[in-house]
C-alpha cells in the first residue's frame, strides 16, 4: 500500500532496489538499462521505476541526500513493500591517494558520528556493516565482468565533507584502526535500516572527489558518467 512518501501499490516494487540517490540518475538507469521500465512513484520527485533487466525483476529508486531522506525511504521499501535486498550506488569521497576520479568502492564497514540509531531505536551505535552475503555476491560479480573494485572501512557524515571547515580534527575522532577509504552521506542510516529489518544493503560508490585531487566530477558526470558501478549493481542484483 502507499506510503505518505511513496505512492506505489502493491506489488509495484522489486525485492531488489538499486538506490541512487538522485532522481535523474534512476531516471537515466531506468531509460538506458531498464527493459519495461514503469514510473511506479514521483512523489517529492522521488523517482521510482520497476522493470527487468536481463529478465530479472528491479526496481531503481532514488533517496536523496543525507541520512534523514535515506532513512526514510529504505525503512518504507523493507517494512511496507517487501524489499529484501537495497544496493545503494552512490559517489563520494576518497580518503586514499591511489584512488582516482571514477575508481569504485564497496563499504565493509561504515562509521558515523549521527545519533540516527540512537534517534531511530534507541541504541547508541555508530558503526555498522554491510551485508556480507551481499557484498559477496558484487565481489563475485566485479571478477566476472573484470570491473576493478576496491573494499574497505567508509565514513557516514552528516554533512558534506569538503566543506567542513577543519577536516583534520575530524580525521582525528575516527575510531582507532578504522582506517576509512572515502566518505559519503547515506550508508550508515541504510545499513543500519536493514539490520533492524534483518534485511539485505550493500553500497557501491564512484570516486568524485578527493583531498589528494583538484578536479571534482561536474553534475552532469556524476549523473551520468558512473557506468560502470551501474552495471556492476544491476549484475549483482541478478544473483541477488
Amino acid at each position: 500500500m502507499p506510503t505518505p512518501h511513496n505512492e506505489a501499490n502493491s506489488g509495484e516494487i522489486a525485492k531488489t532496489v538499486i538506490m541512487p540517490g538522485d532522481p535523474l540518475r534512476a531516471k537515466y538507469i531506468a531509460e538506458n538499462f531498464l527493459d519495461n521500465a514503469k514510473l511506479v512513484n514521483k512523489v517529492r520527485g522521488m523517482y521510482a521505476y520497476t522493470g527487468t533487466y536481463k529478465g530479472k525483476n528491479l526496481t531503481v529508486m532514488a533517496s536523496g541526500m543525507g541520512m534523514p531522506s535515506m532513512g526514510i525511504y529504505c525503512y518504507e521499501l523493507y517494512k511496507f513493500y517487501d524489499v529484501e535486498n537495497i544496493i545503494r550506488i552512490g559517489s563520494c569521497g576518497a580518503y586514499l591517494p591511489n584512488l582516482n576520479l571514477f575508481d569504485i568502492i564497496l563499504t565493509e564497514k561504515v562509521f558515523s558520528e549521527s545519533n540516527f540509531a540512537l534517534t531511530l531505536n534507541n541504541e547508541d551505535c555508530h558503526i555498522v556493516d554491510a551485508n556480507k552475503d551481499l557484498n559477496l555476491k558484487i565481489i563475485e560479480t566485479a571478477k566476472q565482468i573484470n570491473i576493478p573494485i576496491v573494499t574497505g572501512n567508509t565514513i557516514c557524515t552528516d554533512c558534506f565533507d569538503l566543506y567542513m571547515t577543519d577536516l583534520n580534527q575530524f580525521f582525528r575522532r575516527f575510531p582507532q584502526d578504522f582506517n576509512p577509504i572515502g566518505a559519503e552521506m547515506e550508508a550508515f542510516a541504510l545499513f543500519y535500516t536493514a539490520k533492524l529489518f534483518n534485511k539485505k544493503a550493500s553500497c557501491l560508490m564512484s570516486v568524485v572527489d578527493s583531498k589528494y585531487i583538484k578536479a571534482v566530477a561536474t553534475s552532469e558526470e556524476r549523473q551520468n558518467g558512473l557506468n560502470n558501478m551501474i552495471k556492476l549493481s544491476l549484475e549483482s542484483a541478478i544473483i541477488a
